[in-house]
């Protein structure tokens, strides 16, 4: 009976180490700094959680909420690999960088550009649907998802930063 404990304890801790294994995210996009704030109480009235589909996105040029330029970055301001998304979902705020994962392990740096739900990647056609908050491939091209970025919501000024 004890040799039978000590099997099951063995088993025990063989699962949990390996069952922790898959927790860490691991992408072929470059961990670039993120550092974005999204103040939805003054400057980005429409960017609100009631507003499923709602996006803004942030690169060099500045920040555009739905397709229409609002603000230049400021010095401040750090948008990873391939620019950043933030997006009203139907898990709430999410946020992505978006360089495409499939081009970037090849060695290109292919933003995507929304178009709606999805943000798709110019590159290789790759589609990824980002209403779900998960920015999960469509056609298949690539194995991986969008590179998720972390969002804390300060009542109503959002700060988007890498995952750590």
């Amino acid at each position: 009976m004890q040799r039978f404990g000590l099997i099951t304890f063995c088993a025990l801790t063989l699962w949990v180490f390996t069952s922790c294994e898959g927790s860490t995210f691991m992408s072929s996009v470059p961990a670039y700094p993120v550092r974005i704030a999204i103040d939805t109480r003054t400057v980005f009235v429409d960017f609100l959680p009631e507003n499923l589909n709602a996006c803004v996105t942030v690169d060099k040029d500045g920040y555009y909420e739905n397709g229409k330029f609002m603000l230049p970055t400021t010095v401040m301001d750090q948008w990873g690999y391939g620019g950043v998304v933030a997006y009203v979902s139907l898990a709430g705020y999410v946020a992505f960088d978006l360089a495409c994962p499939y081009c970037a392990g090849r060695g290109k740096k292919s933003p995507c550009f929304m178009d709606g739900i999805h943000a798709e990647c110019p590159e290789c056609g790759e589609e990824y649907e980002i209403a779900s908050g998960y920015a999960l491939p469509q056609k298949g091209i690539s194995k991986e998802a969008l590179r998720p970025l972390k969002v804390f919501n300060n009542g109503g000024k959002l700060e988007i930063s890498q995952r750590q």
